[in-house]
């Protein structure tokens, strides 16, 4: 079942886009956020990747929300600089905890979404763990480091990426805590043209098995 639906921010006049996905079985003991790339460079989430993403988890039944961060397509206010993003990242997953009743959370991020997304990761005891999709470690390094964590990460990667830069991708990785995995996508730049469905099926065979490691 799909629903289109806003989610205010506490306390301020914003309110975010969004789009979520529940399985008619109506049971709600995970659910995946999906953050956008960038929104200055046109990222939104309808992008390609995210969509794919969406469409993906939602064949699996697995609930999901997607949403458009602050500024972009029906979202109000504007860019945040940084601190925006991260509070409606916390914003999102506050509405699927508290009102929507989750008791788990995985957050997919891909590129900005990856940086922003992942430094979440320790912010609230439900969010099991993280998949990072083109994490641009050497744009933004502050969140490299919020984003270490002993929760279980998949990092997903071009290597023909030149933004979030293949050739310093696996130092970057190394200096991540355990448990830890990555996959590399071959002939693949930063924007995944035509490699979707590869990067969807290494992210959902990771949520199969968390689930299955977490029994949830």
């Amino acid at each position: 079942m799909l629903q289109e639906i806003k989610i205010p921010i506490l306390n301020k006049n914003i309110k975010l886009e969004a789009e979520v996905f529940y399985p008619d079985n109506g049971k709600k003991n995970i659910c995946v956020l999906l953050a956008h790339p960038h929104s200055l460079y046109g990222g939104n989430m309808s992008n390609n990747v995210v969509s794919f993403l969406f469409s993906t988890l939602s064949k699996e039944n697995i609930p999901t929300l997607r949403f458009n961060f602050r500024g972009v397509g029906k979202s109000t206010g504007s860019y945040g600089h940084d601190i925006g993003e991260q509070e409606d990242v916390r914003t999102c997953i506050k509405f699927l905890i508290d009102k929507e009743k989750f008791e788990k959370i995985l957050i997919i991020g891909y590129s900005y979404g990856a940086a922003i997304g992942c430094s979440q990761v320790n912010t609230f005891k439900n969010i099991m763990g993280y998949v990072a999709i083109a994490f641009p470690f050497d744009l933004f390094i502050k969140f490299k480091n919020l984003a270490q964590t002993s929760k279980p990460k998949l990092f997903i990667q071009g290597d023909m990426d030149n933004i979030a830069n293949f050739r310093t991708f696996l130092k970057h990785f190394e200096d991540m805590k355990t448990p830890k995995e990555y996959k590399i996508v071959n002939n693949a730049d930063h924007f995944f043209l035509g490699f979707e469905n590869q990067v969807s099926k290494y992210a959902l065979d990771f949520v199969r098995n968390l689930r299955v490691r977490k029994k949830v």
